[in-house]
């Protein structure tokens, strides 16, 4: 049976997705979970994977295309067979499977079959929304979606269409920077924030970078950082702190099974968090491979949905652009982000006396309906701890 490659959701609001290409060529064996296309969404340029085993056929959109979500693009056929022609006629009488994505990870579908077509909707939701914003006349939008449905992207271009020649009061930014300037105002202005502050002593952290360092560069080729200490030492200290760790649901608190941390990274015109999974049972030589791989692909653009799902606790580290201290937005449904500043020498009491230490600030974020202030207390002050000894935490 014919299997349908659909164009997936991987936002909530998304609408839209744009084939950047085709990994596999028409007439290409294809497994299930390999790489087969290429999509651009408003968060980056991620992989998207085979639906089943088989071979890619019927190939319906061109690299460079805008696809309407849950519309067919491609086939994957057993060999010999002929891909269904009318997909209408081949989703008739079906029954629809869908693939759910992991709790906490976005949304992404495809359809091995599926329920006779619904009457198309022609106007989105978000297209509704903006046009009133905008003061769009929807008489005045064609829609270019399915039967005629109108987008958001519709609305944007009336719009600025009639903006003519008038400077523009705003920069609409690209669909990256858009999307967090979205999640940053529902985070701030729906998570009851609460911050804690500690200056610790960062020259244990320091000496343990040194001593593992040429062990690891030597045997792995890898580059141990600060951001890998860190992330094994928070990973630990959570295991102490599961409620530092849990989710906030709507409904209440989910305690999270595992503790997967989140790495906030800069890329272009924005700021994406791929997940090291299972980090508290994870050892320096994997974090630091993991973290080299997801930087490079997260620059690349070449992000997979898996990579962003699953965060349960975030690190945003600015140390080295020469930050000494800031406040981070959490990541909902997350209860906790920790902004990491730069190491650098200060004028310290030792021992009742003025001496010079490499300190650095932490910043911690958290969810009031989570966790509250003695709780997050005892998870810095644990943490401040190990980031004194690493080497009891991590061997």
């Amino acid at each position: 049976m014919a299997i349908s490659v659909v164009m997936p959701a991987l936002e909530m609001a998304q609408e839209t997705g744009k084939l950047i290409s085709w990994l596999k060529k028409e007439g290409e064996s294809v497994t299930k979970g390999e790489p087969l296309l290429e999509i651009e969404t408003d968060k980056a340029v991620m992989e998207i994977e085979s639906p089943g085993d088989g071979v890619l056929a019927g190939v319906k959109v061109q690299p460079g295309a805008e696809v309407p979500v849950g519309r067919t693009i491609a086939w994957i056929v057993r060999p010999g067979e002929v891909p269904p022609t009318d997909e209408a006629a081949t989703m008739s009488g079906r029954k629809t499977t869908a693939v759910a994505a992991p709790s906490g990870s976005p949304a992404a579908f495809v359809s091995q079959s599926a329920q006779p077509a619904s009457p198309a909707i022609k106007i989105s939701p978000k297209a509704r929304r903006l046009a009133s914003e905008r003061g769009v006349n929807l008489a005045d939008v064609r829609g270019s979606g399915p039967g005629g449905e109108i987008l958001a992207s519709d609305i944007l271009a009336v719009a600025e269409s009639k903006a003519g020649s008038s400077p523009a009061p705003f920069e609409s930014g690209s669909p990256i920077s858009r999307l967090m300037a979205e999640r940053t105002i529902q985070s701030w202005t729906t998570v009851p924030h609460f911050f804690i502050v500690r200056e610790v002593d960062a020259g244990a952290l320091n000496d343990a970078r040194q001593r593992l360092t040429p062990e690891i560069e030597q045997s792995h080729g890898l580059k141990l950082t600060h951001t890998d200490l860190l992330a094994a030492l928070v990973a630990r200290v959570l295991v102490k702190h599961p409620r530092m760790n849990a989710s906030w649901t709507g409904e209440g608190v989910h305690t999270n099974a595992e503790i997967n941390i989140g790495l906030a990274m800069a890329v272009d015109d924005g700021v994406v968090a791929p997940v090291l999974h299972n980090a508290d049972k994870s050892g320096l030589r994997e974090i630091a491979a993991k973290r080299r791989d997801l930087t490079e692909r997260a620059r690349g653009g070449k992000l997979r949905p898996a990579d962003l799902a699953g965060g349960t606790f975030t690190i945003s580290n600015l140390g080295m652009f020469g930050v000494d201290a800031f406040t981070a937005i959490i990541i909902p449904p997350q209860a906790a982000i920790l902004a990491v500043g730069r190491i650098s020498d200060r004028v310290v009491p030792i021992d009742g006396h003025p001496g010079i230490r490499p300190m650095m600030t932490l910043t911690l974020s958290s969810d009031h309906r989570v966790v509250d202030g003695a709780r997050a207390a005892k998870f810095l002050q644990d943490l401040v701890a190990a980031i004194g000894n690493p080497q009891q935490w991590l061997g």
